[in-house]
């Protein structure tokens, strides 16, 4: 495969930098038979009774140190696991760090003891108390600084994710209860999503996704496989969890890892009909995976238009209402 085919020109100026305010006044493409222009609270009028709506409950973990090394470079380190004790695996960025490397903050140090590839490491922690001083991790793409809640979903509530499942980050209080009157179901699910995210891919017959642990609840299960309506899925952290607990269109409940890689031609099983979406990387996991579900020539034929349109594009960008057809 091609990874060339699953890519499209953006200016740097669509990347968005911060959430539009209210957060459903963001924009929403509709892909069905024809590509329709909306705003994201109008996206009510797509739902019908009966329906079930899926989120991923996912909170981002505050994990992100800023620190400095003994010379004085400026280092940041993110916790990516918990290994034992004061130990952690951790991604670093500063100049040159080598095994026992101290990373100096306010309260204590890391020291480098190993290293599993390019900028990942294994590290100790000198007091437990540095933790105090982690932030959210923000994508990298994303230069501004931004509120915490700017990153975190309303419905956020199961700590452990290193980045926000961003197409339910245009979900308001007032939207939510508008849908639930209406007759809408909505189901919560957990999928903490790992840092790979945002890892580029060089080949994707050898790719390895990082294992993102997932649980689905027996009444989640039970309300998805008993619906009336249609199954829609809110971000494809949310779609990744219910297709590895899926067997001939139904949800299996229950906890576990999922390490499944979606990308063109791929078989759905969970009977998933319309995904919402953001708008993501070239060449990534997830547009991929949007291919898979939508059809890539379709997606990128709606990506070009909303480019051509000046859609905000990434975390804190607009967002994509895809009806399934993964022709």
């Amino acid at each position: 495969m091609n990874l060339n085919n699953y890519s499209y020109s953006l200016p740097e100026s669509l990347i968005a930098q911060k959430p539009t305010i209210p957060k459903d006044n963001c924009r929403l493409l509709i892909l069905d038979k024809k590509i329709q222009h909306h705003k994201f609270k109008n996206i009510i009028e797509f739902l019908k009774k009966g329906d079930v709506l899926v989120l991923n409950d996912t909170k981002v973990t505050y994990s992100k140190i800023y620190g400095q090394k003994e010379t004085g470079s400026k280092a940041e380190v993110i916790l990516l696991k918990k290994l034992k004790d004061n130990i952690f695996e951790a991604k670093i960025k500063t100049k040159n760090p080598l095994i026992n490397t101290k990373i100096l903050f306010k309260g204590g140090f890391a020291k480098i003891i190993s290293q599993k590839n390019i900028d990942t490491f294994i590290i100790e922690l000198s007091n437990i108390k540095i933790l105090n001083e982690a932030v959210l991790p923000t994508p990298p793409y994303i230069k501004s600084k931004i509120k915490d809640s700017d990153y975190q979903t309303i419905f956020s509530k199961k700590e452990g994710s290193l980045a926000a499942p961003t197409a339910g980050l245009h979900f308001t209080k007032s939207l939510l209860k508008k849908i639930e009157q209406k007759g809408i179901k909505i189901v919560y699910i957990t999928l903490h999503v790992s840092y790979g995210t945002f890892k580029n891919i060089d080949n994707i017959k050898e790719y390895i996704m990082d294992p993102e642990y997932y649980e689905i609840s027996q009444n989640s299960a039970e309300t998805i496989n008993n619906r009336s309506g249609r199954l829609i899925v809110c971000g494809t952290t949310t779609l990744k969890a219910l297709e590895t607990s899926s067997k001939n269109k139904k949800i299996i409940p229950g906890n576990n890892w999922s390490t499944i890689f979606i990308y063109p031609p791929y078989n759905f099983k969970s009977g998933t009909d319309i995904l919402i979406t953001n708008f993501h990387l070239p060449k990534s996991t997830l547009i991929l995976l949007t291919c898979a579900f939508g059809g890539t020539k379709r997606i990128l034929n709606a990506y070009n238009t909303a480019v051509k349109k000046n859609y905000k594009f990434y975390s804190l960008g607009d967002a994509m209402m895809i009806y399934f057809n993964n022709k």
